[in-house]
């Protein structure tokens, strides 16, 4: 939970920007952060957002670390070339955007490198913000092995069959059969992109499929409110979904 460390003994992570072996056999970068700790870890597959593998996501992998994880957040954009990140975004998004048959590849390449840790725990959950949460759906429902999946505000989960593109054909809603993971929906209800209307349409097919799921929604947010470092930022929606986080993966990962 939050605050819920001991003031009498050290909090301590360390983090880098490392590169493993991704989809395909490519070697890609990740930046990963875990507790300066020999005792056994779970793990968290951190998938970016679209704006791309940006600094607030190498804080928010700070952050999981914290928490007593270890987390590889891999760079899902790697293959387009390297700059800023706003710069490798622009990139990416003219080229029509990342493969979805890209980033499952990737998420079970950093499924697989976390299970190989010599004090990994056993259990491995994955999470992400706005296409990134998109994609945590769809890896947790096509890569056998997570224990746990976040989606906070994913957008596109749900979409009709003629919004379908070359690098997103299919939305992850129509594996919901496949999903065997529990998952934790977390979305503001001032959101265009999942729309309230959306949220409801994936909510009834996980009931539907008799699937582990928990879904909260927020009056008063919209898209990115745990964005501290836009204005989507939303104080009091953002702390409580935070809390709900750790005691989520607390619950299915630490236990």
């Amino acid at each position: 939970m939050w605050n819920s460390f001991s003031t009498a003994g050290p909090v301590s992570v360390t983090a880098e920007i490392t590169t493993f072996t991704g989809g395909g056999g490519d070697e890609i970068h990740a930046y990963v952060a875990r507790p300066k700790t020999d005792e056994p870890l779970p793990g968290i597959v951190l998938l970016h957002h679209m704006p791309g593998w940006d600094e607030f996501y190498q804080e928010f992998a700070e952050r999981l670390a914290r928490h007593g994880y270890e987390v590889i957040a891999p760079d899902l954009y790697c293959r387009f070339g390297h700059g800023t990140p706003d710069d490798v975004f622009a990139k990416v998004r003219s080229e029509g955007g990342v493969l979805d048959d890209s980033v499952v590849a990737d998420g079970a390449a950093a499924l697989a490198w976390l299970k190989s840790r010599p004090n990994h725990n056993g259990k491995v959950g994955t999470l992400g913000t706005c296409s990134g949460g998109r994609h945590a759906v769809l890896v947790a429902s096509l890569v056998p092995g997570f224990d746990a999946v976040i989606d906070l505000w994913g957008g596109g989960v749900v979409a009709a069959p003629e919004d379908a593109t070359p690098s997103r054909p299919v939305a992850p809603i129509e594996y919901t059969e496949q999903l065997n993971t529990p998952l934790l929906g977390l979305f503001g209800n001032e959101d265009q992109s999942p729309t309230a209307e959306q949220v409801d349409v994936h909510e009834q097919a996980l009931q539907a499929a008799g699937k582990d799921y928990e879904f909260h929604r927020y009056d008063g947010a919209g898209h990115g409110f745990t964005y501290y470092h836009t204005g989507l930022y939303r104080q009091e929606q953002s702390m409580d979904a935070w809390e709900k986080i750790f005691a989520f993966f607390a619950a299915k990962l630490q236990s």
